[in-house]
């Protein structure tokens, strides 16, 4: 039996918290936080019933982490990178032989590189495996809103990070134009320079709305702790393809815009007849994040090894664990919007929609 692990965090100290302690709902947010900093990390639940289709069996552990995106951000990162360690400690004394670092853990400070460095067990960020099913959600949404990829226009929203970079390089040499969308301009321009020369137009925007106003497909992977985008940013009939945990997307899109497809990336099912992850993220049965997923896949294929850290992802890195899924039965689960499945009657309502 493999065994790996994977640390989740709560995203809002006062809703999330209290998912676990309902006392919470009773207190302001900055106190639940303070309190967040005493707690040590849990054993949020036990994951059973990995089996991949090419034989081997895994189990592993979901590993909490009491600190939030703001606290990860505001705290010193010397503190941040202790919370972290402490977690991956936990695992190996569950018994994981590797972990991955979910969420807001995976883009703090250097991506993983220093966690990998101060544990005795394998560290990924799963971005490799995001990465793949980004981009594979993202066309096969465009494709069922009648957009022909090779002939869209793209934008990636924090396209100089980590998962950004190689969407982008990707996209730019399958589309028509791609639009990098970012907060600095020298990095965003440095980046253009280093995928320009395949088939794609490459430009640049530091403001999200002018980013992605004319994009035919939106891939918004930032490391932003609030919403960034907003109804009125979005073209009619586009698809937007959010990686970003907590979510890049505006709640405010699903209320208002019935024009547009806004997916979850990186929904995968994850083999295995019997199962279980042992808590509810709001997905349907036996279905994770692609970062868990990658975390799963590798130790099904008894790769304890350091395989995604730091900023960036290779492409070489996505096509490797991308045959590492389908060797074990990984695969996209349809798609998601908003914690809820995208139905077929949903489909139909945006196709109706659509602005020509």
């Amino acid at each position: 039996m493999e065994k790996f692990a994977f640390v989740i965090h709560p995203l809002s100290a006062k809703k999330d918290v209290a998912r676990k302690y309902p006392i919470a709902r009773l207190f302001p947010e900055p106190l639940i936080e303070k309190a967040m900093l005493l707690k040590s990390p849990i054993d949020v639940s036990h994951i059973t019933g990995i089996k991949s289709i090419a034989g081997p069996e895994a189990e592993g552990w979901f590993v909490g982490c009491p600190l939030t995106p703001k606290l990860m951000t505001t705290l010193p990162i010397e503190r941040v990178y202790n919370k972290i360690v402490d977690a991956v400690k936990l695992a190996e004394d569950k018994g994981a032989k590797i972990i991955g670092l979910g969420a807001f853990t995976s883009v703090v400070g250097d991506g993983g590189i220093t966690i990998a460095e101060r544990s005795n067990i394998a560290v990924t960020t799963g971005n490799s495996y995001t990465v793949a099913t980004a981009i594979e959600g993202a066309k096969k949404g465009a494709e069922i809103l009648g957009i022909n990829p090779a002939e869209a226009v793209v934008s990636v929203v924090g396209a100089t990070g980590s998962i950004g970079k190689t969407c982008a390089a990707v996209f730019a040499k399958e589309c028509k134009e791609v639009i990098l969308v970012g907060r600095s301009t020298d990095k965003l321009e440095a980046l253009a320079e280093e995928i320009s020369g395949g088939k794609a137009k490459v430009s640049t925007s530091v403001d999200v709305k002018t980013g992605i106003e004319n994009a035919d497909i939106v891939v918004t992977v930032s490391a932003a702790v609030d919403a960034i985008i907003e109804p009125s940013f979005i073209k009619s009939g586009a698809v937007v393809c959010d990686v970003a945990r907590p979510r890049d997307v505006s709640v405010a899109v699903q209320k208002e815009r019935n024009d547009v497809l806004v997916i979850e990336g990186g929904v995968v099912a994850v083999p295995g007849e019997n199962a279980d992850l042992g808590f509810n993220f709001g997905f349907p049965p036996k279905t994770a994040y692609a970062c868990m997923s990658e975390t799963m896949m590798l130790a099904l294929e008894g790769r304890y090894e350091n395989f995604t850290l730091g900023k960036t992802v290779s492409v070489e890195q996505v096509e490797t664990i991308s045959a590492i899924a389908r060797k074990h039965g990984f695969k996209l689960a349809g798609f998601r919007s908003f914690e809820k499945a995208v139905t077929e009657e949903t489909i139909e309502t945006i196709l109706k929609n659509i602005k020509r």
